[in-house]
């Protein structure tokens, strides 16, 4: 299933030059696949496309975070909704 995740911390949480947005999550997991991950640098907000089957793994990849950060978290899909009949 795809996630799209907007995560925002505030400024004095601010990762720049300590790891950067990156450190955030856990970009080496192998149970999350990353599909696109975007900053909105003024704003203090990182967004991300991801792919996992279960939301215990999500929970994992987002835990780097958890102290300094919020998340919104909406499942997404690339499919349209099938036409009622």
């Amino acid at each position: 299933m795809l996630f799209h995740i907007k995560q925002s911390h505030a400024p004095h949480d601010c990762p720049y030059g300590k790891g950067g947005s990156a450190s955030l999550f856990d970009g080496e997991s192998t149970s999350v696949k990353i599909h696109g991950y975007w900053l909105a640098f003024p704003q203090h907000t990182t967004y991300l496309v991801v792919e996992t089957d279960d939301i215990v793994h999500l929970q994992e990849f987002l835990k780097p975070g958890a102290g300094v950060t919020t998340c919104e978290i909406t499942p997404v899909s690339d499919k349209p909704v099938p036409r009622p009949t």
